[in-house]
This record gives C-alpha cells, structure tokens and sequence, in this order.
C-alpha cells in the first residue's frame, strides 16, 4: 500500500482531521464542523461543513465517497454521488449530503459524513477523429453486455 503526504489545514481549531477506520480502509472518514445538529428536511440536500482544507499533491485527486453506515441507516449520501476535489482546490471541504429518505434526518457535530479516497488520475489528450476501432460490444449502450 502506498502513502503519500498529504498537507490539512483546521480552518477552525475544533476540526477533526480524517480517519480511516481500519489498517486497510481506502477511505478516510470526514467529520461534521457544527454547533448543533444539521437538520435535513425529506428529499432536501445540505452542505455540511468540515472544518479543513487540503494540498492535495499535483497527479492526484481527491473523491468523496458515501460512508455505506449513513447512507442504509439515515438514507444520506453525497448529492453529486462522488466529489471531486482537484490538486489546486485550497478551500474548505464541504459535503452536500442529500436525504433520500422521507423523513428528515440530521447530523449531529463531529459525526462522519463521508469518506475520503486519494487516488491518482491521468489527464487525457483529447484528439478528434473521424473513425474510432472496433470492439465486440460496439455502439451497444446500457444493459448491452446482458450481464
């Protein structure tokens, strides 16, 4: 398993910093900043504050992901599905969870909300062409696979 360093700056000095939950978790957990529970009304999203920022080294990227715990038991998971927080991103991480739920649910101070995962990415170099290669699958779009 590769480390790499990775620069957090507490914007307030109650922030947690990330935490991965076990020796081979991917994802590091990602904390709730606020004073008081962060209510979240059925089928509404809300921005939920951390507290940190990060350097995130160049050639890498960090995703934020779903904690799986939050989403089956309170029904809220990430609005975008993934976050992407590019190398040069120095603001605050914020993690718009969505209640998928019909019922409002909340997020009390310092509870995990989400998880981190920094992998690194290549960037593509767009050519444009008239023809693309053959494959076995083809043009053949969802579900074509039949698996």
């Amino acid at each position: 398993m590769q480390t790499i360093p990775l620069k957090i700056k507490k914007l307030m000095p109650e922030a947690k910093l990330p935490v991965y939950g076990s020796a081979n978790a991917a994802g590091a957990d990602l904390f709730a900043l606020a004073e008081a529970p962060v209510r979240i009304a059925a089928h509404d999203t809300a921005v939920i504050h951390t507290g940190i920022a990060l350097e995130i080294p160049e050639g890498y990227v960090g995703l934020i992901f779903a904690r799986s715990g939050l989403a089956t038991r309170k029904g809220l998971a990430p609005a975008n599905k993934v976050g992407v927080i590019d190398s040069d991103y120095r603001g605050e991480i914020r993690v718009a969870l969505h209640n998928h739920t019909k019922y409002e649910q909340s997020i009390d101070p310092f509870e995990r909300v989400a998880q981190l995962v920094v992998m690194p990415y290549a960037m593509a170099e767009f050519i444009e062409t008239d023809v693309l290669s053959d494959t076995e699958r083809g043009e053949g779009g969802f579900g074509s696979t039949g698996k």
